[in-house]
């Protein structure tokens, strides 16, 4: 089967000074001209605007395609960003296995 999308890793990490996201080890724009769901930037395990912009952020890179990254943040948010651990990472196909599983 063909990737659909080149293989990055997405990471994140809360340090001393504050949260940090990366796409292959680079700052993850947040993509704030798509939607603002967040005034203060990014976050993760639970349910609410800055998971969701996180969402919208990582499935606006992944998928190149930013009407259905609006469109599956809030199901990504609930099912994938609200249980990230401290710190997480996942790569392209963990976010393809994911978005098989959206209900």
């Amino acid at each position: 089967m063909e990737e659909l999308h080149p293989m990055k890793t997405y990471a994140g990490d809360r340090t001393i000074d504050g949260i940090v996201v990366t796409v292959d080890g680079e700052l993850l724009d947040e993509r704030t001209d798509l939607a603002r769901y967040s005034e203060t930037g990014f976050e993760w395990t639970y349910e609410g605007g800055e998971p969701r912009q996180l969402a919208v952020a990582i499935l606006a890179d992944h998928l190149s395609d930013d009407a259905r990254a609006l469109e599956l943040s809030e199901p990504f948010m609930r099912q994938v960003v609200a249980y990230f651990d401290n710190s997480w990472e996942m790569n392209s196909a963990d976010v393809d296995a994911a978005l098989d599983t959206l209900a």
